[in-house]
């Protein structure tokens, strides 16, 4: 499959367009950009923004020592 060519681009840009307007593509444009650089970063191995991910942090139970004073 080969990639799409600048008249396939100039025709997707246009249709986007016309189905969202002049006023609301900046909008779907950046949505579409962070989409993108979060599924990239997940193929990366980089699970930065999935919760639960973090290493659970070790329990440590102190003993309380009581000692007499003579």
């Amino acid at each position: 499959m080969r990639p799409p060519g600048p008249l396939e681009i100039v025709l997707i840009i246009v249709i986007l367009i016309i189905i969202f307007g002049v006023g609301k593509l900046p909008q779907v444009t950046e949505f579409i950009g962070k989409g993108i650089g979060k599924g990239a970063s997940f193929l990366r191995g980089k699970k930065k923004d999935a919760p639960g991910t973090e290493e659970p942090k070790p329990t440590v139970k102190k003993k309380k020592v009581i000692r007499k004073l003579d």
